[in-house]
């Protein structure tokens, strides 16, 4: 054998894998329990609808995470405000409107928000209805702030520099003239 010529012609680490032999090979020990073997007859199309299926719940799974995430921001907000107390001061004031700024700009930016999540085999219509309903209810919870502190216009007092002054009805006159 010439130096640098091995069994298997002109490359010198080479090894064939194929197995010839007539004795019974491996294919004949049962696969351990879990285990599935791919085939041949497993067309990609089915790979590629499992991989679309996945991702189809995956972003239906965010979007419902993402959709319950103001839940926690309305129970932070509200703790801030009860801590804010009832008072006016630049605290409360600046602590109301945030809560009432924050859920307003969310609302703004729902198609934004829900974008990543879009498919066609993923509704995301109840999500966003939760987001919305949840966004709301913080809105709700900065106007209730603003009544406790006194902030909105809820009595009749309040409206009676915009009322005209009231007519004249009757005329008393009398009295007696010492002239």
């Amino acid at each position: 054998m010439d130096k640098g010529k091995g069994v298997m012609g002109s490359r010198k680490w080479a090894v064939e894998f194929t197995d010839n032999s007539s004795t019974p090979s491996s294919r004949d020990i049962p696969d351990p329990p879990g285990f599935t073997r791919a085939t041949h007859d497993q067309d990609d199309s089915t790979l590629s609808r499992q991989k679309k299926d996945a991702e189809a719940n995956w972003k239906s799974q965010k979007a419902w995470e993402v959709a319950q995430a103001p839940f926690k921001n309305l129970l932070m907000m509200g703790f801030m405000m009860w801590m804010a107390g009832s008072t006016v001061h630049l605290f409360s004031i600046g602590i109301t409107f945030s809560a009432l700024w924050q859920p307003l700009s969310a609302l703004q930016g729902v198609g934004k928000v829900f974008e990543p999540y879009k498919d066609s085999k993923v509704d995301l219509n109840a999500p966003k209805l939760l987001f919305i309903a949840l966004n709301l209810g913080g809105m709700l919870l900065g106007v209730w702030k603003l009544n406790t502190l006194g902030l909105l216009p809820t009595h009749a007092s309040d409206w009676v520099s915009s009322l005209p002054p009231a007519h004249e009805v009757e005329y008393s006159g009398g009295g007696i003239a010492l002239f």
